[in-house]
Parts: C-alpha cells; sequence; structure tokens
C-alpha cells in the first residue's frame, strides 16, 4: 500500500494506492472518492461491544468502513475539518488519539477505548481516549496543522487541551491548570495538558473550541 498527503497543510487529502487483496479500515464519514476495483464493506470493528465502546466513550462512530482492493486502485479519504494528516508506522509502540483525530488504519491495527483516568475529567478531549496498536499503518487528523514534539526521558511539555491530538503509550498525560484560578479563569487558556517523556506528541496549531468561542457570537440571534 502506497500513500501521499495531498494538499497540506489546511485541506489535505489522503491518496492511497491499493494493490490487489490489501485493505484499509477508516472512520465512518472519511471516503472522499476510490476506483471501481476497490469494495466496501462497513462492520462494527470488535464487535458490537467495541462500536459501543468507541461511540459512548470515546465520541467516534460505532462503525468502522473497510476498502479492499479486488485489483489495483485508488482510495482517497479527508477528515471532517480543514486541517493536516499525520502518517505514522505502528509496530511496538501504540498511539493515544484524542476523540475525532482517527481517520484510517491498516486492518492489523486494534482500535479501542481506554480510560484517561479521574485527571481527564475537566479535559476537553472527554474521559477516554482511542488507543490504537498492532502493527501497521495509522492516519490521524488535525484542525490546522500538526506540530510533532519529540520529548527526551523526564521532559515536561504544556498544550492547551484544545490542541492536543495524540501521544505515544509512554508519554505521561496530566491535565491541570495553568496558573492561578484566576488566570484559569481569565486568561483564555483554561487547562492544559502537562505531557512527560519519553515519546512522540502530535498537537494542532488550530482549536475547535477557540474557533466556536470566536463564531457563535457572531451568529445572528432569531427574535
Amino acid at each position: 500500500m502506497e500513500h501521499e498527503i495531498l494538499y497540506r497543510p489546511s485541506y489535505a487529502l489522503l491518496q492511497l494506492k491499493l494493490s490487489r487483496g490489501e485493505a484499509i479500515s477508516a472512520e465512518a464519514g472519511a471516503l472522499v472518492s476510490m476506483s471501481s476495483g476497490i469494495q466496501m464493506e462497513t462492520n462494527m470493528k470488535g464487535g458490537l461491544l467495541g462500536g459501543l465502546k468507541r461511540n459512548l466513550l470515546g465520541g467516534e462512530s460505532m462503525f468502522i468502513n473497510t476498502f479492499t482492493a479486488e485489483s489495483d486502485g485508488e482510495l482517497t479519504l479527508a477528515p471532517a475539518l480543514p486541517g493536516d494528516l499525520s502518517a505514522m508506522r505502528l509496530s511496538s509502540k501504540p498511539m493515544y488519539l484524542q476523540s475525532g483525530s482517527y481517520i484510517a488504519s491498516s486492518k492489523e491495527v486494534d482500535i479501542d477505548t481506554k480510560w484517561g483516568g479521574s485527571k481527564t475529567f475537566f479535559s476537553r478531549e472527554g474521559l477516554f481516549l482511542l488507543k490504537l496498536s498492532g502493527v501497521g499503518q495509522l492516519f490521524a487528523s488535525s484542525y490546522g496543522a500538526i506540530h510533532e514534539v519529540n520529548l527526551e526521558a523526564g521532559q515536561k511539555y504544556t498544550v492547551d487541551t484544545g490542541h492536543m491530538v495524540g501521544f505515544e503509550e509512554g508519554v505521561g498525560y496530566d491535565v491541570k491548570r495553568i496558573g492561578g484560578l484566576k488566570s484559569t479563569l481569565l486568561s483564555g487558556e483554561g487547562l492544559v495538558v502537562e505531557l512527560t517523556g519519553p515519546g512522540k506528541a502530535l498537537i494542532q496549531t488550530r482549536s475547535q473550541d477557540s474557533f466556536l468561542a470566536w463564531l457563535l457570537p457572531k451568529i445572528p440571534r432569531k427574535k
């Protein structure tokens, strides 16, 4: 399977070249186009329980679309929001993604939800994260461009919760206030994630929450 990410970072499109017999799983709604030699099958990866966990706990669709090439063909996928895509190869380290960042993965990659602990209760990413594990290709999306941060052992790095995309297993994840209560309420920053290395983290250059906070007051209200 060959891949190329086009039109990045604002309106990224994932172009996949599938050889006969190759298959890839994708989030429901991610399909843009496909050639005639590719067949799509919709199912709940991990069965009913797995689908319900992703939907109710991880904020993802219950269903996963599997695209299988009956002959050599092309498939294109894209996220719902304008932004970038990141391609990564999973092997020994699972990857954790925030809700909405999963786009596609090799069929061999397992998709599950993981309890983030009570420390994530006030995080805008919610109580659960998607856990991607196994050996294969993974594609994640962002709102805005993706910035990759590689943390050394013990290195701490602070990220606004609305800018998190994901991180490798082994990276510490702690949600906390920035500054005192006054700073939390008045600075416009609110809660942040303190990451602790070693490992890789992905952050996005735009925040959906910040955009909505700017947009909603400008929408005319019915009188």
